[in-house]
């Protein structure tokens, strides 16, 4: 349990809600994917299988590679309850990470989207944004 703030709340209004979701699942179609990595979503929360598998079809890779191309920014977290996506553990996500994904470690999905959606909203570069969701902020992270 984090000790008590001392600093007095403040809230940050500024939010970007152009966040895309891809999850994840067995015989998902390069069309299902398309959707989501081609669409004019800022940034995408990628839910993956446990330590941050995915499929390795070409298609795939192609379909993220081309999103962060774009400069989106993707983040994979698990869909497991508990456990942390360590990109690279896996032949399955070294692929994932050679190219740029970030990890999401043991972030749920509220903290994750809502931790894209406040960064996203702040003006910060894109690379500020990944470094910056890969460190606890606020108790997000435990991994």
């Amino acid at each position: 349990i984090l000790p008590c703030p001392v600093s007095p709340l403040k809230v940050h209004l500024s939010v970007n809600s152009n966040i895309g979701v891809l999850k994840l699942y067995p015989g998902i179609t390069s069309q299902a994917v398309k959707a989501i990595t081609h669409s004019p979503v800022d940034a995408i929360v990628m839910e993956s299988f446990g330590a941050g598998n995915t499929t390795t079809a070409s298609w795939f890779i192609a379909c993220l590679q081309d999103a962060l191309d774009e400069g989106k920014v993707i983040i994979d977290i698990t869909q497991c309850q508990q456990g942390s996506v360590e990109l690279g553990m896996y032949e399955t996500s070294k692929k994932l990470q050679q190219i740029g994904i970030v990890s999401g470690y043991d972030m749920t999905f509220e903290a994750a989207i809502t931790k894209l959606m406040h960064l996203m909203g702040q003006g910060l570069a894109r690379t500020e944004v990944m470094k910056l969701m890969e460190q606890s902020l606020r108790g997000e992270l435990t991994a």
